[in-house]
Protein backbone atom coordinates (compact mmCIF):
# COMPACT_ATOMS: atom_id res chain seq x y z
CA UNK A 1 0.00 0.00 0.00
CA UNK A 2 1.36 3.46 -0.86
CA UNK A 3 1.77 5.96 1.95
CA UNK A 4 -0.82 8.74 2.21
CA UNK A 5 -0.11 12.41 2.80
CA UNK A 6 -2.94 14.51 4.18
CA UNK A 7 -2.40 18.14 3.14
CA UNK A 8 -4.42 20.60 5.24
CA UNK A 9 -4.15 24.01 3.60
CA UNK A 10 -5.54 27.50 3.01
CA UNK A 11 -4.80 29.46 -0.17
CA UNK A 12 -4.40 32.73 1.77
CA UNK A 13 -0.96 31.69 3.09
CA UNK A 14 2.19 32.42 1.04
CA UNK A 15 4.17 29.70 2.78
CA UNK A 16 1.42 27.25 1.92
CA UNK A 17 1.72 28.32 -1.72
CA UNK A 18 5.39 27.37 -1.60
CA UNK A 19 4.58 23.97 -0.16
CA UNK A 20 1.72 23.44 -2.62
CA UNK A 21 4.06 24.12 -5.53
CA UNK A 22 6.34 21.27 -4.41
CA UNK A 23 4.15 18.72 -2.67
CA UNK A 24 2.99 16.82 -5.76
CA UNK A 25 6.60 16.14 -6.77
CA UNK A 26 7.36 15.04 -3.21
CA UNK A 27 4.47 12.58 -3.28
CA UNK A 28 5.44 11.33 -6.73
CA UNK A 29 9.04 10.62 -5.71
CA UNK A 30 7.77 8.77 -2.65
CA UNK A 31 5.08 6.90 -4.62
CA UNK A 32 2.54 8.33 -2.17
CA UNK A 33 -0.99 9.63 -2.59
CA UNK A 34 -2.24 13.06 -1.47
CA UNK A 35 -5.47 13.64 0.42
CA UNK A 36 -6.30 17.33 -0.13
CA UNK A 37 -7.93 18.87 2.96
CA UNK A 38 -9.03 22.52 2.59
CA UNK A 39 -9.28 24.46 5.86
CA UNK A 40 -9.72 28.02 7.15
CA UNK A 41 -6.40 29.01 8.68
CA UNK A 42 -8.08 31.98 10.37
CA UNK A 43 -10.23 29.52 12.29
CA UNK A 44 -7.12 27.67 13.38
CA UNK A 45 -5.40 30.87 14.53
CA UNK A 46 -8.48 31.98 16.46
CA UNK A 47 -8.57 28.70 18.35
CA UNK A 48 -4.94 27.77 18.99
CA UNK A 49 -2.50 30.35 17.58
CA UNK A 50 -3.71 33.90 18.34
CA UNK A 51 -0.09 35.10 18.68
CA UNK A 52 -0.01 35.34 14.87
CA UNK A 53 -2.20 38.45 15.02
CA UNK A 54 0.10 40.20 17.49
CA UNK A 55 3.12 39.40 15.33
CA UNK A 56 1.38 40.88 12.29
CA UNK A 57 0.33 43.99 14.17
CA UNK A 58 3.77 44.58 15.70
CA UNK A 59 6.38 42.96 13.47
CA UNK A 60 10.00 42.98 14.61
CA UNK A 61 11.79 45.34 12.16
CA UNK A 62 14.90 43.22 11.73
CA UNK A 63 13.04 39.93 11.46
CA UNK A 64 10.49 41.61 9.19
CA UNK A 65 13.14 42.59 6.67
CA UNK A 66 14.54 39.08 6.64
CA UNK A 67 11.04 37.63 6.32
CA UNK A 68 10.57 39.49 3.03
CA UNK A 69 13.93 38.28 1.71
CA UNK A 70 13.33 34.72 2.87
CA UNK A 71 9.92 34.56 1.19
CA UNK A 72 11.33 35.85 -2.10
CA UNK A 73 14.28 33.45 -1.93
CA UNK A 74 11.86 30.58 -1.53
CA UNK A 75 9.61 31.85 -4.32
CA UNK A 76 12.58 32.01 -6.68
CA UNK A 77 13.68 28.53 -5.61
CA UNK A 78 10.18 27.14 -6.26
CA UNK A 79 9.77 28.99 -9.57
CA UNK A 80 6.65 30.88 -8.53
CA UNK A 81 5.74 34.54 -8.09
CA UNK A 82 4.74 35.86 -4.68
CA UNK A 83 3.93 39.54 -4.43
CA UNK A 84 2.31 41.71 -1.76
CA UNK A 85 -1.48 41.60 -2.19
CA UNK A 86 -3.13 44.93 -1.36
CA UNK A 87 -5.76 42.99 0.59
CA UNK A 88 -4.03 40.97 3.32
CA UNK A 89 -5.14 39.04 5.18
CA UNK A 90 -7.90 38.15 2.75
CA UNK A 91 -11.30 36.74 3.68
CA UNK A 92 -10.79 33.17 2.51
CA UNK A 93 -14.14 31.61 3.42
CA UNK A 94 -15.60 31.49 -0.10
CA UNK A 95 -12.43 30.50 -1.91
CA UNK A 96 -11.84 27.61 0.51
CA UNK A 97 -15.48 26.51 0.39
CA UNK A 98 -14.93 26.55 -3.36
CA UNK A 99 -12.02 24.19 -2.87
CA UNK A 100 -14.44 21.65 -1.39
CA UNK A 101 -16.61 21.99 -4.49
CA UNK A 102 -13.55 21.68 -6.74
CA UNK A 103 -12.56 18.52 -4.87
CA UNK A 104 -15.97 16.99 -5.59
CA UNK A 105 -15.63 17.98 -9.25
CA UNK A 106 -12.17 16.43 -9.61
CA UNK A 107 -10.45 19.79 -10.09
CA UNK A 108 -8.96 20.47 -6.68
CA UNK A 109 -5.34 20.81 -7.84
CA UNK A 110 -6.12 23.09 -10.79
CA UNK A 111 -8.48 25.20 -8.71
CA UNK A 112 -6.06 25.56 -5.81
CA UNK A 113 -3.17 26.43 -8.12
CA UNK A 114 -5.29 29.07 -9.87
CA UNK A 115 -6.39 30.50 -6.52
CA UNK A 116 -2.83 30.74 -5.25
CA UNK A 117 -1.61 32.30 -8.51
CA UNK A 118 -4.49 34.77 -8.68
CA UNK A 119 -3.92 36.02 -5.14
CA UNK A 120 -0.14 35.87 -4.74
CA UNK A 121 0.91 36.30 -8.36
CA UNK A 122 -1.77 38.54 -9.87
CA UNK A 123 -2.49 40.25 -6.51
CA UNK A 124 -6.27 40.02 -6.99
CA UNK A 125 -8.74 39.89 -4.12
CA UNK A 126 -9.91 36.26 -4.10
CA UNK A 127 -12.72 37.11 -1.69
CA UNK A 128 -14.61 38.88 -4.49
CA UNK A 129 -17.23 37.02 -6.58
CA UNK A 130 -15.95 38.36 -9.91
CA UNK A 131 -12.44 37.05 -9.16
CA UNK A 132 -13.78 33.66 -8.10
CA UNK A 133 -15.77 33.60 -11.34
CA UNK A 134 -12.53 34.16 -13.26
CA UNK A 135 -10.88 31.28 -11.40
CA UNK A 136 -13.82 28.98 -12.17
CA UNK A 137 -13.68 29.91 -15.86
CA UNK A 138 -9.94 29.28 -15.90
CA UNK A 139 -10.21 25.74 -14.53
CA UNK A 140 -13.52 24.71 -16.07
CA UNK A 141 -15.78 24.82 -13.01
CA UNK A 142 -19.44 25.68 -13.46
CA UNK A 143 -20.04 29.10 -11.90
CA UNK A 144 -23.66 28.46 -11.01
CA UNK A 145 -22.73 25.17 -9.38
CA UNK A 146 -19.89 26.87 -7.51
CA UNK A 147 -22.17 29.61 -6.15
CA UNK A 148 -24.73 27.09 -5.01
CA UNK A 149 -22.10 24.90 -3.37
CA UNK A 150 -20.40 27.57 -1.28
CA UNK A 151 -23.64 28.52 0.46
CA UNK A 152 -24.76 24.92 0.99
CA UNK A 153 -24.81 23.42 4.47
CA UNK A 154 -22.87 20.42 3.20
CA UNK A 155 -19.87 22.38 1.93
CA UNK A 156 -19.90 24.76 4.90
CA UNK A 157 -19.94 21.81 7.27
CA UNK A 158 -17.15 19.93 5.52
CA UNK A 159 -14.81 22.93 5.55
CA UNK A 160 -15.60 23.54 9.21
CA UNK A 161 -15.04 19.87 10.00
CA UNK A 162 -11.63 19.86 8.28
CA UNK A 163 -10.61 22.93 10.27
CA UNK A 164 -11.78 21.47 13.57
CA UNK A 165 -10.14 18.14 12.78
CA UNK A 166 -6.69 19.54 12.16
CA UNK A 167 -6.90 21.50 15.43
CA UNK A 168 -7.94 18.37 17.32
CA UNK A 169 -4.99 16.50 15.81
CA UNK A 170 -2.47 19.10 16.96
CA UNK A 171 -2.29 21.45 13.97
CA UNK A 172 -1.75 25.19 14.46
CA UNK A 173 -1.41 26.61 10.93
CA UNK A 174 -1.16 25.98 7.19
CA UNK A 175 0.10 23.78 5.70
CA UNK A 176 -0.25 20.99 8.22
CA UNK A 177 0.60 17.56 6.86
CA UNK A 178 0.15 14.04 8.18
CA UNK A 179 1.94 10.94 6.92
CA UNK A 180 -0.32 7.91 7.31
CA UNK A 181 -2.68 9.72 9.70
CA UNK A 182 -0.41 10.05 12.75
CA UNK A 183 2.94 11.59 11.78
CA UNK A 184 2.47 15.40 11.70
CA UNK A 185 4.61 18.01 9.94
CA UNK A 186 4.10 21.76 9.63
CA UNK A 187 5.39 24.17 7.03
CA UNK A 188 6.98 24.36 3.62
CA UNK A 189 10.46 23.87 5.05
CA UNK A 190 9.52 20.43 6.40
CA UNK A 191 8.83 18.88 3.00
CA UNK A 192 12.19 17.12 2.90
CA UNK A 193 11.29 15.44 6.17
CA UNK A 194 7.84 14.64 4.79
CA UNK A 195 9.37 12.98 1.74
CA UNK A 196 11.67 10.89 3.89
CA UNK A 197 8.78 9.82 6.11
CA UNK A 198 6.61 8.94 3.12
CA UNK A 199 9.34 6.78 1.63
CA UNK A 200 9.95 5.03 4.95
CA UNK A 201 6.22 4.42 5.40
CA UNK A 202 5.95 3.05 1.88
CA UNK A 203 8.91 0.72 2.39
CA UNK A 204 7.41 -0.57 5.63
CA UNK A 205 4.02 -1.29 4.12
Amino acid sequence: MPATLEFFYDCSSPWTYLAFSRVEDVAKRAAATIDWRPVLVGGIFNKVNEAVYEQRANPHPVKGRYYVKDLQDWAKFCGIKIGMPPVFPVRAVDVMRGAIYALDEGKIVDYSRASFETYWGDLKDISQPEILNEICDQVGLDWDGFQAAIVSDDVKGRLRANTEEVIERGGFGSPTMFVNKTDMYFGNDRLELVESALKAAGDAA
